[in-house]
Formats: C-alpha cells, structure tokens, sequence
C-alpha cells in the first residue's frame, strides 16, 4: 500500500493571521487567510509527494471549507466539510497512516501565547486541562493519533504552540511563523514560511517519526466554562462533576470518549 500522511491544517496560526475577522467567512481579510492557509498546506503536501506518498489534508477550521484544492498539488485529497465524527479535525483518520502533519496550529486558551488563543470553540471555553496540564488542539489531536498508533511528525504555527508541542512529543519538528504580544503578531514572510514548511516536513520525513507517545490509561479533562449557566448544562451530563465554581471534570478512559465528552460539556 502506498505511504499515506494526514494533514490536519488550521487557520488561526497561519502567517499573517491576526484578528478574529480574518479567520470567519465573509469578513475583512478571511479571503486572504485562506490563501496563504491554502499556501502553507500545499508547501507541506510537496514534501509529502516529493516522498513518494500521498498527502491527505483535512481542513478543520470554521465550516471546514476554507483550503482551495485546485492550488495545492496535484495528487493531494482534501477532506471538506464536517463528518460528525468523534475526531473532529481528525476525522478520516486510522491507523494506516505513517504520520500526521499539523498546519496553522495556535496556543491554547489559558495561555497568552496568541491573540487568538483558544480550544475548541473560543467563545465557550476559557481552558481546557487534561490530568491537570494546560491543553491545547493539538493535546488532543496528537493523543488521538498515538490511540490510533499513528506518529506526530510536524507542526506549523505560532511560537508559543511550537514550544508546546515540543515539549509534548520530543522528536516533533516545529516551524514558528510567527510570534506574539498581546493582541498583535510579529509574522515571517509568507514565502519564507512556505519555503521553511516544505524543507522542514521533508527532512522530517526522511529523519523517521518519533516514537508515538503512550496514551495515558485515564484522563481526567477539566474545562473552565464562561458562565453558570454552562457549568449547569454540563453538570446534567452523566459522570460530569463539578470541581471549581466555574470548572467542570469528566474522566475518560479513552481519546475518543474525551474528545466527545468535550463537546457535549461545551454545549
């Protein structure tokens, strides 16, 4: 069987992306975030196929129809739309892969490491943990692919999300695209980035994937919620307890019972 990677591929740590109107449809500046988020996958989706294998690119933003496929390689697969599917950004995923690729991916809520910090859905999560440490989408994206035996070899995004993600899983290669301040982002050109995603995956390709990361026997997510009256609705779920105030826990044995229990605590 021919050597396959998945591309999971965001858009709120694209370069140049900044403000929370760049990244919803229809308004100021969305048209030119998915260019260059169309851009940064297709440098990725080279390096794939400059390796002899088939790059398949989930897009999982927004209404995940943000990636114009006629500009990125020919010989890539693109997955639009939403599959109501506990792996959300990950769906389309299984264990026949060789390696997930992870573009546009940003810090997590909690963190001050993007101004577009967030997990999952900005508006209804202030943080997210999991056994009590800071999670981000990649958290769960990357343990959802080790459940399925299936490696994390790179990452694009904003500096805080690399440095995270590195410390996650040591061996992961990373591309910085930019940084930030408060509510502001310090970019690298949008061709350096192209340019730095594409020689980064290939060597990374050529390097091997580092050892999947051991997927803990049970997870414990706490989820910080921005009113009362969501922590109420999330109490109603079964195995739900409450914790804090304004913090709510579910324990999980598996990745694919977190990720829904995630979204049904958020309502």
């Amino acid at each position: 069987m021919e050597k396959r990677y998945f591309i999971s591929v965001d858009i709120e740590g694209i370069t140049d992306v900044t403000f929370w109107s760049e990244t919803e449809a229809g308004q100021a500046g969305y048209d030119a975030a998915c260019e260059q988020m169309t851009r940064e996958t297709a440098a990725a989706c080279r390096a794939v196929l400059a390796a002899g294998a088939l790059p398949v690119v989930r897009d999982g933003h927004g209404g995940a129809c943000n990636i114009r496929h006629m500009d990125l390689p020919e010989g890539a697969e693109l997955m639009r739309g939403w599959a109501c599917h506990p792996g959300s950004m990950m769906a389309g995923l299984d264990g026949t892969f060789s390696g997930v690729i992870y573009i546009g991916y940003h810090a997590p809520a909690g963190s001050d490491g993007s101004p577009l910090a967030h997990t999952s859905e900005y508006q209804q999560i202030r943080w997210a943990k999991i056994n009590g440490k800071l999670a981000s989408e990649f958290t769960m994206n990357s343990l959802y692919a080790a459940s399925l035996g299936v490696p994390s070899l790179f990452l694009s995004g904003d500096e805080a999300m690399c440095r995270l993600a590195e410390e996650e899983i040591p061996g992961l290669t990373t591309v910085a695209v930019k940084r930030c301040k408060g509510n502001s982002t310090w970019n690298i050109h949008p061709k350096t980035a192209e340019k730095a995603i594409e020689e980064a995956v290939a060597r990374q390709l050529a390097a091997g994937a580092p050892p999947v990361p051991q997927v803990p026997e049970t997870m414990a997510l706490d989820l910080c919620l921005p009113t009362h009256q969501a922590v109420r609705s999330a109490r109603q779920l079964p195995g739900v307890e409450l914790i804090g105030d304004d913090v709510v826990r579910y324990t999980a044995k598996t990745v694919k019972e977190l990720k829904i229990a995630c979204e049904l605590m958020m309502g």
